[in-house]
């Protein structure tokens, strides 16, 4: 919601302004998507697991991004806030609707080190890789020889099959 303050884009978004990557996968990824409408779905959240509670919001309307993380001491920090509460996660969920948004959450301008026009692909676009003959859409294929080649037959894999 900081982010999108930042950038002026109302919440939950309908349009397609907002792209997010997050940097853990669970529910904290649940929560961006919930809060900002972007979503895997709809190709305007990406994971890249880093294994971080971080996110790093674009406006692909001009290119700004910034990437939020939580304040390190935040937690300890709402325990002290909220010294009677009966449990460390109900001591946070109190303090966090008080505590300045500024204390709770660093943010940093960034500046992507990917294309953000190539992340986001040509919706629509569908070729055959030449290899293995599955379907590649929004333009995800590379060239390999000239011919429109998936990525994993072009060697960049995440599984192999078993024999």
């Amino acid at each position: 919601m900081y982010a999108a303050d930042l950038f002026s884009i109302k919440l939950p978004q309908r349009n397609k302004r907002l792209l997010t990557f997050v940097e853990t996968d669970g529910c904290f990824a649940d929560g961006v998507s919930v809060t900002t409408g972007c979503t895997m779905g709809h190709r305007t959240m990406r994971l890249v697991d880093h294994g971080k509670v971080a996110a790093t919001f674009v406006d692909t309307l001009d290119g700004k991004a910034v990437r939020c993380w939580p304040s390190s001491n935040v937690r300890v920090h709402a325990v002290e806030c909220v010294p009677a509460a009966k449990s460390r996660w109900h001591a946070q969920l109190e303090a966090y609707q008080h505590m300045p948004t500024e204390e709770l959450i660093r943010v940093q301008e960034v500046a992507l080190c990917l294309d953000r026009n190539a992340i986001v692909g040509k919706p629509g676009i569908r070729s055959t890789c030449s290899v293995c003959g599955e379907e590649i859409i929004n333009q995800r294929e590379v060239a390999v020889n000239g011919q429109p080649t998936c990525r994993s037959c072009a060697g960049d894999k995440y599984w192999t099959a078993k024999q």
